[in-house]
């Protein structure tokens, strides 16, 4: 996957190198399954999760129980590991989409370079059905899941059982 990056008026073409990883199996000498969580846990900041709710998703997007399921990108420039996104299914389809995009983080040392666009568009085109996702109103990511045509639908509400109101 080739991207183009106008800096200083100057076309660089960057190989970005994606793999889709289905299995624990398919993590390779480059990335382990702790590295990646790892990754996530680091590059997502304050708009991430616990290492463990990371690990659920993960297991969630192996599953091969009826309704679950889903996939793993891993992004490599220079065989570094630049970028992680997961994908689960919802097990829904018509009133919910069919996918969930959990997570997904760039290195900050290498934004600004398309490679967050280039993570979430190839996990659109690999995603069986719609996609939705939750981001928060400050998250920067927020124009990027615009600028690949996302759009606002709704804003989600919780309730916490337990939480005094």
């Amino acid at each position: 996957m080739e991207i183009q990056n106008n800096n200083n008026e100057q076309k660089d073409k960057i190989m970005l190198e994606i793999k889709k990883i289905t299995t624990d199996t398919e993590f390779d000498l480059h990335v382990s399954r702790d590295d990646f969580v790892n990754f996530l846990y680091k590059h997502l900041g304050e708009f991430g999760d616990a290492k463990k709710d990371i690990n659920k998703s993960i297991d969630y997007a192996f599953s091969g129980a009826e309704g679950k399921g889903g996939f793993l990108l891993v992004a490599y420039y220079e065989k570094n590991l630049v970028g992680a996104l997961v994908m689960n299914k919802t097990g829904m389809q018509g009133y919910i989409p069919e996918n969930i995009l959990v997570y997904v983080a760039v290195d900050g040392s290498y934004r600004n370079k398309g490679f967050g666009k280039k993570i979430v568009e190839k996990a659109l085109m690999l995603a069986d059905g719609n996609v939705k996702l939750h981001v928060e109103y400050d998250n920067p990511a927020k124009r990027l899941y615009e600028r690949v045509g996302m759009t606002t639908k709704y804003a989600e509400m919780r309730y916490i059982k337990g939480k005094s109101n």
